[in-house]
């Protein structure tokens, strides 16, 4: 997304090790973070420490775990690189991602042990089927650019996927930029940015404030995950499905959004949310009209009274309320009573509500049953 425009709001095997989370820092702590400089983790690692425990807890209520039948990709197995930041040829996860050999067949696994990583991340798009396995949810890929530092929001990605057939498990990819103000320019941070087609995500935690997860193009599948932010946290123009994640809003005010969607015609893009938990603080929209033909429905998900009453916002451009689609399905929650609700937004029935929750929205056939 524009600076300006939004500051209202991929023979081998390599693991990485992922965490997932389930309360916000303060603001001082988050501040401790910033990755550059500094030599001491113990902030974070004992944040970190403590919404494990709680996520972990939330987790062992849940009824349904990972989709076990979806973790395998289609491509045969290679070896495992062993990232250590003590010793070995390997001692950051670049390292382990530059050893993949360009166009690769086989499933590279990076395993990446407990521990703060702080780097840049970029997996090419000539190196697919990579996938970050962390040895738990205490190994996090934190970087803290933003995009008038690094020269665009896109490149403002700690961690960035360019691959297909990407698959990470329980890491933790953050940006530790402030969250800023409402109104702020250039300050978009983002955590993670996808645009390799065929990317899943289990178990893993997407910190940040203003654009944390870049869902930029291609097919993905985000599972257990928890994302946090303030302005268009999850944005941009992918198909997706975020199933039974956790959201949670860490904005100020009435600056926040959710979503900011970027389908620009009658594509198949867009992002479905289902069985989710939106919670957090600031009154926030579920979604800004970023492109002219937007795309997010919300199913099943329970949000709490932190969703504007009109829930969905325009882009300032009432054209795009005759060819958006914002919708909503069996919502729980006082965020989701539809009183006040833009009238232009969409409830849908059982029946209309079908093609979302169904995995063929991602062409899931085609890959998931071997993720």
């Amino acid at each position: 997304m524009g600076s300006m425009s939004r500051c209202i709001f991929s023979a081998l095997v390599i693991l990485v090790a992922v965490c997932s989370v389930a309360k916000p820092a303060s603001a001082a702590e988050f501040r401790t973070l910033s990755g550059q400089g500094s030599d001491s983790d113990s902030s974070w690692d004992k944040w970190l420490e403590s919404v494990r425990v709680e996520y972990e807890k939330k987790q062992q209520q849940s009824v349904l775990g990972v989709d076990e039948t979806m973790t395998t990709q289609a491509a045969p197995k290679g070896k495992t690189i062993y990232v250590n930041k003590q010793k070995g040829p390997y001692r950051t996860v670049q390292q382990a991602v530059n050893a993949v050999p360009k166009g690769n067949t086989k499933r590279i696994v990076i395993y990446i042990p407990d521990g703060v990583y702080k780097e840049k991340i970029l997996v090419p798009k000539t190196k697919p089927f990579i996938t970050f396995q962390c040895q738990s949810r205490k190994a996090t890929l934190v970087w803290g650019d933003t995009a008038a530092k690094a020269g665009g929001t896109a490149k403002s990605a700690s961690t960035a996927i360019e691959s297909k057939g990407f698959i990470a498990y329980d890491c933790t990819f953050a940006n530790s930029a402030p969250a800023p103000p409402g109104g702020a320019v250039g300050k978009q941070a983002v955590a993670l940015r996808i645009q390799g087609d065929q990317g899943a995500f289990y178990r893993c935690a997407f910190l940040g404030a203003q654009d944390t997860l870049y869902d930029k193009e291609g097919r993905h599948y985000f599972r257990d995950c928890y994302i946090r932010g303030s302005i268009d946290f999850v944005f941009g123009d992918g198909q997706s499905i975020y199933k039974k994640c956790l959201i949670e809003s860490i904005a100020k005010g009435t600056s926040g959004s959710i979503t900011a969607q970027k389908r620009e015609s009658f594509s198949r893009t867009g992002f479905v949310f289902d069985q989710c938990t939106i919670r957090g603080s600031g009154s926030i929209y579920l979604g800004r009209a970023w492109g002219t033909h937007s795309r997010v429905v919300f199913c099943r998900c329970n949000m709490a009274n932190i969703i504007r009453p009109i829930g969905w916002q325009d882009w300032d451009d009432k054209r795009r309320q005759k060819t958006v689609f914002y919708a909503e399905y069996a919502c729980t929650g006082p965020g989701a009573n539809r009183k006040g609700r833009a009238p232009w937004s969409k409830v849908l029935s059982a029946a209309q509500a079908k093609p979302f929750l169904d995995y063929g929205f991602i062409d899931a056939k085609q890959w998931l049953p071997y993720v």
